[in-house]
């Protein structure tokens, strides 16, 4: 008599899924406009989802079923939320173990990890998650779709070749002021660019340190709204933004960037 044992069903993947940059913006383009059919297929199949937050997760998913109807109805998918902590301290230093999340790829269940805006794990949380795919045998496959930080780079025409994202300055006005004279100490003595980013509502302030902070020969970059109908990328040395300053903008989201 032959004894069969039972067999263990292979490992789903974790997908990295993109989403458009216009989370919090008042007017949304296609979602074909920012992110290949492709991409929008694999999303539509998944059912099992981790993100940071399981409304604006849904809001998407929403969006997706208009181009590419979802392989289960929106109510039936599957949707777990990263814990607070993750998003206020961040999930890079190895902290926050994320492997009981992914309960469902060792059922066989492809995951889709998902942030507010353009590519999770990338100034944005999910790095935790990426790194316990890796430590449970689990393929992780990043799709394709838009990451601001490179778009805003390659837009600048500051160095692309040496480079650093260093998150979001202080927002205590003496605390930013330091923070931007040793970004600009870098970004002048090793020609590193150097790139951040902030919460749009303070960008008007940001810009603003920077003029006043910044050596007039330093060049600054501020990419708005990208991927977005009101876009607008503007690179230029300090001296030409402080004798020619900006119009009131919309509060868009904005990657700001420094180097020589």
């Amino acid at each position: 008599m032959t004894t069969t044992l039972p067999t263990t069903p292979p490992k789903g993947k974790l997908y990295l899924v993109p989403a458009p940059l216009d989370f919090g913006c008042d007017t949304q383009a296609p979602l074909q406009d920012a992110l290949p059919l492709g991409t929008l297929q694999v999303a539509a199949g998944i059912t099992h989802w981790i993100c940071e937050n399981a409304k604006s997760a849904r809001a998407y998913l929403k969006r997706i079923d208009a181009v590419v109807p979802l392989a289960a109805p929106l109510q039936s998918q599957q949707i777990d939320e990263l814990p607070r902590e993750v998003h206020k301290k961040g999930d890079h230093a190895g902290q926050f173990d994320a492997r009981p999340m992914l309960g469902a790829a060792l059922q066989g269940h492809d995951v889709g990890l998902l942030s507010e805006a353009g590519m999770p794990a990338v100034a944005d949380p999910g790095s935790s998650v990426a790194r316990a795919a890796h430590a449970l045998g689990i393929e992780v496959v990043p799709l394709t779709g838009p990451v601001s930080l490179l778009l805003a780079l390659a837009a600048s025409g500051l160095n692309g070749q040496n480079f650093a994202f260093v998150g979001y300055l202080p927002t205590d006005s003496d605390a930013r002021t330091q923070r931007i004279r040793e970004l600009e100490s870098i970004a002048l003595r090793t020609g590193q660019t150097q790139l951040f980013i902030e919460t749009p509502y303070r960008n008007a302030a940001l810009l603003q340190a920077l003029m006043q902070t910044l050596q007039h020969n330093t060049r600054l970059a501020v990419a708005r709204g990208l991927t977005l109908a009101g876009a607008s990328i503007r690179s230029d040395t300090v001296k030409a933004w402080r004798s020619a300053p900006p119009p009131p903008e919309e509060r868009l989201p904005a990657v700001f960037a420094i180097g020589r």
